[in-house]
């Protein structure tokens, strides 16, 4: 005698199966996102944590927390990029004096805070980094103009594509002119003290509106 199918044990199964492969594809979704993270992001990962190190916030647990909530990534990642900009560091004795070879009309110790760490990030990647499958040189600069274009100004955009240019070139055994990269440094220069006088503009209008209001409120 066949035994009678008892509805509520039947809706109750496939429920309970319908749950468990949601919970399964959930979990395959994420690993699937936190694996295909465009690399152009973790690169921006890479340069802000680099960034936060140059200006002394090296707490890495705070960083941590704070790169998963800002940028909405995984712990993994977050740590991998962390990984890289160690070896960075670990390798600034030979990446600064590459960058200051180059850097004649524009000293490195001008070279600020943005731009002085998307060239270490690059020359790293050029010379340093040792992968299984190599970053393209072309990728490598592209991506740092990328960068320099998004946290900076398009001129600096230019600086830091005539100086990695120059360097992967030189590498290469091709003959190279400073010529681009002083050009390009002057117009960093210039682009930097307009900057400068907008600011002295800025704070000063503000300044005299404060006066005009105290002087509408005192009378």
């Amino acid at each position: 005698m066949t035994k009678k199918l008892d509805v509520k044990d039947a809706k109750k199964g496939y429920f309970n199966e319908k749950a468990n492969f949601e919970r399964g594809l959930l979990d395959c979704l994420k690993i699937k996102v936190d694996m295909a993270l465009p690399h152009q992001k973790f690169r921006e990962i890479i340069f802000q944590l680099l960034y936060s190190r140059h200006l002394g916030h090296a707490d890495e647990q705070v960083m941590l927390e704070l790169m998963m909530a800002e940028l909405e990534v995984s712990k993994k990642n977050v740590k991998a990029a962390q990984d890289k900009v160690q070896r960075i560091i670990e390798h600034l004795d030979r990446i600064d004096p590459i960058i200051a070879s180059v850097s004649t009309s524009y000293s490195f110790e001008r070279i600020q805070t943005v731009p002085k760490n998307i060239l270490r990030l690059g020359v790293f990647e050029l010379f340093f980094d040792k992968q299984e499958v190599p970053i393209p040189p072309k990728v490598v600069i592209a991506e740092a103009i990328r960068l320099s274009r998004k946290f900076n100004t398009p001129e600096s955009a230019s600086f830091v594509n005539a100086l990695l240019d120059h360097l992967y070139q030189a590498s290469l055994g091709h003959a190279t002119l400073s010529t681009e990269i002083e050009e390009q440094a002057a117009a960093l220069l210039k682009s930097e003290a307009e900057a400068s006088e907008k600011i002295k503009e800025n704070i000063l209008l503000n300044k005299q509106q404060e006066e005009t209001e105290d002087g509408t409120n005192a009378s």
